[in-house]
């Protein structure tokens, strides 16, 4: 009944919220070849958290706007974007010490206001060039994301070179800064350093394949420094009257520059997926090795909270690394009433990589549709424990509007 009410309150309230704004955001020609695009994302949530530890069930009900413009003229652009969030409430721990809320479990969602994107560039012809803060997701944003989940959103002050050649595409990064999730008051709001992302892939027939390098080497955060190669190839195959997809993915990471400890692990990933009865069907494996338990394959820069479980068990990897082994179903339903409706549900089994541990096992679940402009989800996560970590339910209602 508690779930039942915060939903009804967050779409009411995002209702309320949107006559302000334009119903559309399409851009305003302000003079020949000359456009101002409106930018602008709210998005209402309530996040419970049940563990089985000493801290306090978490309830946290946070608003997050992000608006900004864009202009653009002949290819050329300008853009900055504000973000701000508010906790309404503070029964939950949102990562910012000394605050008084650290006896509840934790919700990453702290009070902020920020500059979250400010960028100059140049974009025409399957070219482009940025600098300044921007978002940067790269394939799947296993490695490189905007950790777009949280409120937050990671970003990199960086200049970024992309081409498109043909079926060749090339992305070239630097950067010094990464802009955590964590908000302006914390102490961990970025992480400097010398951040080096090189993508590129070319597309033959059904099949997408990549190479890449990421360096990383922190200034302070020197145990994630790290150097990391890899490739990845996905697609799709057309199998009678549906598909078959597929994702292969191989990278090898070692200790870099500023780590202190000296390691080399493998990440491997392999996904088969398809669609039977109007049902789509996955099931996977994927990797990160360890060093004969000293340490393990890391993800620093990735959208963590879209891989190995929603309950977020595994944001580190364990320094004995981590197998999971996945299956999961949804199914897309069109009913007027209730338009983009769709359900999904997922299972995991973890173990580690070395020292044959059975971590745990994770069951997530996923509901969500649209009432006119705004997307309403309800999501669920349940870890398990064996032997790492501890028992964790984590349940999520949300609206969002954006144009």
């Amino acid at each position: 009944m508690r779930h039942t009410i915060y939903l009804l309150a967050a779409a009411s309230t995002v209702a309320l919220a949107t006559p302000a704004f334009a119903k559309t955001g399409d851009p305003v020609e302000i003079s020949e070849g000359v456009t101002l695009d409106p930018m602008m994302n709210f998005r209402l949530r309530y996040e419970g958290v049940d563990q089985d530890n000493a801290a306090g069930d978490a309830n946290a009900v946070t608003a997050r706007l992000r608006a900004g413009l864009e202009l653009k003229a002949d290819g050329f652009f300008v853009m900055a974007e504000g973000e701000g969030t508010l906790a309404i409430g503070t029964h939950y721990n949102d990562t910012i010490p000394g605050n008084g809320v650290e006896p509840y479990s934790v919700v990453a969602d702290p009070d902020n206001v920020e500059l979250n994107r400010v960028a100059i560039g140049y974009k025409k012809g399957g070219y482009g060039v940025t600098v300044g803060r921007q978002r940067i997701i790269l394939d799947n944003a296993r490695f490189v994301g905007n950790v777009g989940w949280r409120q937050n959103e990671q970003t990199f002050d960086a200049v970024r070179g992309q081409a498109k050649i043909g079926p060749i595409s090339l992305d070239a990064t630097y950067s010094n800064s990464q802009r955590t999730i964590f908000g302006v008051d914390s102490p961990n709001e970025h992480f400097d350093g010398d951040i080096m992302l090189l993508n590129g892939g070319a597309k033959s027939g059904p099949v997408n394949f990549k190479a890449f390098a990421y360096l990383i080497d922190y200034d302070t955060r020197i145990a994630f420094s790290s150097q990391t190669y890899g490739l990845l190839a996905n697609g799709s195959v057309p199998l009678g009257a549906g598909k078959v997809d597929f994702l292969l993915s191989y990278a090898h990471q070692s200790s870099y520059r500023s780590n202190p400890t000296t390691y080399s692990a493998v990440y491997m990933n392999a996904e088969l997926g398809g669609s039977i009865a109007g049902f789509s069907l996955k099931a996977g494996f994927e990797e990160l090795g360890s060093d004969g338990g000293v340490a393990a394959f890391q993800t620093p820069l990735a959208t963590l909270h879209a891989f190995n479980g929603w309950a977020d068990t595994f944001l580190t990897t364990p320094t004995s690394g981590l197998r999971d082994y996945y299956v999961s179903a949804g199914k897309s339903f069109k009913l007027k009433a209730l338009p983009g409706l769709k359900a999904g549900v997922t299972y995991h089994k973890f173990k580690s990589d070395v020292g044959g541990f059975d971590y745990g096992e994770e069951w997530d679940a996923v509901l969500g549709f649209k009432l006119g402009s705004i997307g309403l989800l309800a999501k669920y996560a349940n870890y398990d424990a064996d032997t790492f970590g501890v028992d964790t339910e984590k349940f999520w209602l949300q609206a969002e509007y954006s144009f």
